[in-house]
Formats: C-alpha cells, sequence, structure tokens
C-alpha cells in the first residue's frame, strides 16, 4: 500500500528547519480565499524584503487548502 499524499505532506513537515530564523503562519482556507490570503501576505510581507513565499500547501479531503506562508521576522 502506498503513502497517501497527507502521509508525504506530514513527513515534509517534520523535516522543516524551525530554527532557520523564519517566522511560519498555516492557513486552512476554501480555495478562493486561500488565494486571497496568500496575495495579501505577500503584500504585506514583501518577498523582496522578508524573503516571503508559500512555503508548502496540499489540498484537503473536503476541498479546503491547507499552506504555509514564510517570511524574516524584520517585520516584528
Amino acid at each position: 500500500m502506498g503513502l497517501r499524499p497527507r502521509d508525504i505532506a506530514s513527513r515534509m513537515a517534520a523535516r522543516r528547519r524551525m530554527g532557520d530564523g523564519y517566522v511560519r503562519d498555516t492557513f486552512k482556507l476554501p480555495r478562493e480565499e486561500a488565494r486571497a490570503k496568500a496575495r495579501d501576505y505577500l503584500t504585506r510581507y514583501p518577498k523582496a524584503g522578508y524573503m516571503s513565499a508559500v512555503e508548502s500547501w496540499r489540498e484537503l479531503p473536503d476541498g479546503a487548502i491547507e499552506f504555509t506562508m514564510r517570511r524574516l521576522p524584520s517585520a516584528d
């Protein structure tokens, strides 16, 4: 029996280096709201100044999108 996408995502999340200096925010939203949230995040914390990015994302069985945004803490 193969790994489910959920299992792979969990393994990848466990490998993340939490002491790497980034601030991470995870969200679970319907697809359109997820897009809007990611755009807002990148507007608030521009990539050029905060190295912001969508670090990971996955579609959940209910159709919602779970995603993690990362940025440098210099905005705090």
